[in-house]
C-alpha cells in the first residue's frame, strides 16, 4: 500500500475515533432535557480527540466565531501540529434537541480534507436538496421550483407525485414551500431537527412507492444534509 494511501486509512480510523468520542460524552446526557450540556460534552470530547492527532488542522466549519469559545469555533487550530495540513468541517453533536428529548437522528459530524479543499462557510442559509440513488445527474436542481422538483422526480421514477414522500425541516420560513409541495399530491414528512441524518436516510434503498426529496434551508452550523 503506498505511504500515502496508509496515512489517509490511519487518520479515517483515527477520525472515526473523534466523532465515537463525542457520541459516547453527549450519549450520557440523552434524555436529561439540557441541550447546552450534551452539546458542551461532544465539544470538549471532539476537542480533546482532535488535538490528539498528527495534524495541523482548521476549522473551517464549526460551532461559531472565537468569542462563542469554548465551542469548535470557525479558525480554531487542532491538533499537534505535526502532520499534513488539513481543513475540518464539523458538528459535534447535530440534533441537540432530539438528544435532549431522547429522540432518533442525533448525530456527531466530522469531515476532513487537504488544506483549502473545503469551503469556508459564512454563518448563512443555504438550500439543500438530495434524492435516492440512481437517478441520472440532473434530474432535479436547486433552479427549480419546488413543484418542478416534485415533477421531475416523479417523471423519473415512473409513478404519480403522490407515490412520492417527501422530506422537510418543520420551520416556519418553509411554510410557503410545504404548501406548494402539498398541492402536487405528494405526502411530507416534517422533522423537527437533524437535518445531516435526513440526507444520509437518502442513501438507503428505496421502499415501495416512497421516494426521498430535501428540499429545506437551514443554518449550517455544522457542514452538509428523508426517511422513507
Amino acid at each position: 500500500m503506498p505511504d500515502s494511501l496508509f496515512s489517509d486509512r490511519i487518520l479515517s480510523l483515527a477520525l472515526a475515533r473523534v466523532s465515537e468520542a463525542a457520541a459516547i460524552a453527549s450519549a450520557k446526557l440523552v434524555g436529561g432535557g439540557d441541550e447546552k450540556a450534551a452539546d458542551q460534552a461532544a465539544v470538549d470530547a471532539m476537542r480533546t480527540e482532535l488535538n490528539r492527532l498528527d495534524i495541523a488542522g482548521v476549522i473551517v466549519i464549526g460551532e461559531g466565531e472565537r468569542d462563542e469559545a469554548p465551542m469548535l469555533f470557525i479558525g480554531e487550530e487542532v491538533g499537534t501540529g505535526d502532520g499534513p495540513g488539513v481543513d475540518i468541517a464539523l458538528d459535534p453533536l447535530e440534533g441537540t434537541t432530539l438528544t435532549a428529548k431522547d429522540m432518533p437522528n442525533a448525530l456527531t459530524v466530522i469531515a476532513m480534507g487537504p488544506r483549502g479543499s473545503m469551503l469556508h462557510a459564512p454563518d448563512v442559509y443555504m438550500d439543500k436538496l438530495a434524492i435516492g440513488p440512481g437517478y441520472p445527474e440532473g434530474v432535479v436542481t436547486l433552479d427549480m421550483t419546488p413543484t418542478e422538483r416534485v415533477e421531475a422526480l416523479a417523471a423519473a421514477k415512473g409513478c404519480a407525485p403522490s407515490d412520492l414522500m417527501l422530506c422537510v425541516l418543520e420551520r416556519p420560513r418553509h411554510q410557503a414551500m410545504i404548501e406548494e409541495l402539498r398541492k402536487t399530491g405528494a405526502r411530507i414528512r416534517l422533522i423537527t431537527d437533524g437535518d445531516v441524518a435526513g440526507v444520509m436516510h437518502c442513501a438507503e434503498p428505496e421502499k415501495p412507492a416512497s421516494t426521498c426529496i430535501w428540499v429545506p434551508a437551514a443554518r449550517p452550523r455544522g457542514f452538509w444534509r428523508p426517511r422513507h
